[in-house]
């Protein structure tokens, strides 16, 4: 019978699990952050934003999903071990230890940091507003009934800066931007965690996919319309 050793994959230079922690290998994450961040900053600048603007929401957006991802996998440590799919990440096999990834995570964030900086004084001040949200929403799993909610605030503040770095203000337009973004967000993770809804259910954390319960399907056709909606405004 085989032992737990013998399911590790095997062993990596720290380098490559460092990658593995930031999920370099699996690019939709920031794609999806991209998206909503990158229409913005076209719309706010009446098209192309310049390749400073560019360049700073391109490389935030990489850098402060990175840095999240090292967050949400200390946060979930004790968790991920009892999930068939992520019983195998860097930190909960104990090839990562959470000092080092919260080096990573912290070394990524001040260079996400260093590029907002080149932009303007309201920026910089939801910046601020946006890691605190990437750093809170780990925790919510445990006490907040939908969790991707605060994952689609997470996943939105890109739209509001990129607004902020082009025209210095905030119109309208932006919040319902934001709303499309966050029940989008909410429709593609609550499809997400209904793959890990057994599991989720035997270790006590809270997903929309369990608090809709047998109206899942129901719930995410509906912030699918919401989010349509929002965009159509």
């Amino acid at each position: 019978m085989p032992t737990t050793t013998d399911t590790l994959p095997p062993p990596r230079s720290k380098w490559a699990l460092y990658l593995d922690l930031i999920r370099w290998d699996r690019p939709q994450g920031w794609l999806l952050l991209l998206w909503p961040t990158l229409t913005a900053l076209w719309l706010a600048a009446g098209g192309f934003p310049g390749w400073h603007l560019l360049l700073v929401f391109t490389l935030g957006t990489i850098l402060m999903r990175s840095a999240g991802c090292a967050v949400n996998d200390i946060a979930d440590r004790e968790f991920d071990r009892h999930v068939a799919r992520t019983a195998h990440r860097p930190i909960t096999s104990g090839r990562v230890s959470v000092k080092e990834a919260l080096a990573v995570g912290a070394a990524l964030a001040l260079v996400a940091f260093a590029l907002v900086l080149t932009t303007n004084a309201l920026t910089i001040a939801l910046s601020f507003g946006a890691l605190g949200v990437t750093v809170l929403y780990p925790y919510t799993k445990r006490f907040v009934s939908m969790p991707q909610a605060v994952l689609g605030v997470a996943f939105s503040f890109g739209i509001p800066m990129a607004y902020s770095a082009t025209r210095n203000n905030l119109p309208a337009e932006v919040w319902w931007l934001v709303a499309g973004n966050l029940a989008w967000v909410l429709a593609y993770d609550t499809e997400y965690a209904m793959v890990d809804r057994d599991d989720d259910l035997k270790i006590g954390i809270r997903t929309s996919a369990i608090t809709l319960g047998r109206a899942d399907v129901a719930g995410v056709a509906l912030f699918y319309a919401a989010c349509i909606g929002c965009w159509a405004v």
